[in-house]
């Protein structure tokens, strides 16, 4: 198959055009979400939704979360990923399959349908991970696009993915908040590098390959601006999988968490690696034929603790 989107390959990155489309689905008044929110994803790339849970399910997937924080140990030792120089936790991936809490979320109709509708397919979940922010310790998440990291070391093949991240804490201008760069995603920006083996070992605490260079990422910011979405627990931040994005990090005493869902197109199911011999584990990226999620409708406390 010939590769769209070849990166580090080159010693100059460049600006490539993008060959799928945003919303995969024309919108109807069935819809999930309005005619604006739809057009809004398309244009910025990003939304946000918010009080589409109630107060006890937010208290709920609290719960859930900090009893996952409390002990990491009673988890898969290589899903756990610490601080860069700490012992802090810093994401926990496959969450969903570590946790019926955080499964029955990522099954929520809520959510699915949203990422359905957008995605125009059915859908399974890619990766999922709990991402906390600690308090005075929590680091940054350098400026990336999913997809060019999910596309050169995972084979995921087009741009019918898209990330869900469900705000656990208060976040607020100053406890390092996700930024976007709206309008970013329409153009897909390549990196300059060859790739490590076993590249995902660093990677997890803080990326040096794989990411944009200073001048494209001035030259995106100047034009689109960046933006720096807060909100209370429970609203969902939703974005395209190629979006530049990242995260300051967290000076205050303010910790910053969220349950953070990819949801892939099963018709964009992996393939080989487009940029490095061996792709990363299954639990960073979900190969083969990971299960297609059915909408589960009611209370999230209704099926997670049945």
């Amino acid at each position: 198959m010939k590769d769209l989107y070849p990166s580090r390959h080159a010693d100059m990155a460049e600006f490539l055009p993008r060959h799928d489309p945003v919303v995969h689905a024309d919108w109807s008044a069935g819809a999930p979400i309005s005619r604006d929110q739809a057009d809004a994803f398309e244009r910025d790339g990003y939304l946000v939704l918010e009080d589409i849970f109630s107060d006890a399910e937010v208290a709920f997937l609290q719960h859930e979360a900090r009893k996952l924080l409390a002990d990491p140990d009673a988890l898969e030792a290589e899903t756990v990923i610490t601080e860069p120089g700490g012992k802090e936790v810093r994401s926990i991936f496959r969450i969903h399959a570590q946790s019926r809490v955080i499964e029955r979320l990522a099954a929520d109709s809520r959510l699915v349908g949203v990422a359905r509708f957008l995605l125009g397919d059915d859908v399974y979940i890619h990766q999922s991970r709990l991402n906390y922010k600690p308090g005075f310790q929590g680091k940054e998440f350098y400026w990336h696009s999913d997809f060019e990291t999910w596309h050169v070391e995972d084979g995921m093949p087009r741009m019918r993915a898209l990330s869900m991240s469900v705000l656990l804490a208060e976040n607020t201008p100053h406890n390092g908040p996700l930024m976007l760069i709206p309008g970013s995603h329409r153009q897909y920006l390549t990196c300059v590098g060859e790739t490590p083996e076993d590249h995902y070992r660093q990677s997890l605490k803080r990326q040096e390959y794989g990411v944009p260079d200073e001048d494209s990422l001035a030259e995106l910011a100047h034009h689109h601006g960046i933006v720096a979405p807060t909100g209370k627990p429970g609203s969902v931040v939703i974005f395209d999988c190629n979006i530049m994005h990242g995260s300051n990090g967290n000076i205050t005493p303010f910790p910053r968490a969220n349950a953070f869902l990819v949801y892939n197109a099963v018709s964009n199911r992996l393939e080989a690696p487009f940029g490095v011999d061996r792709p990363r584990p299954a639990f960073i990226a979900a190969r083969g034929e990971p299960p297609v999620i059915t909408p589960i409708s009611g209370p999230l406390m209704q099926e997670a603790l049945a």
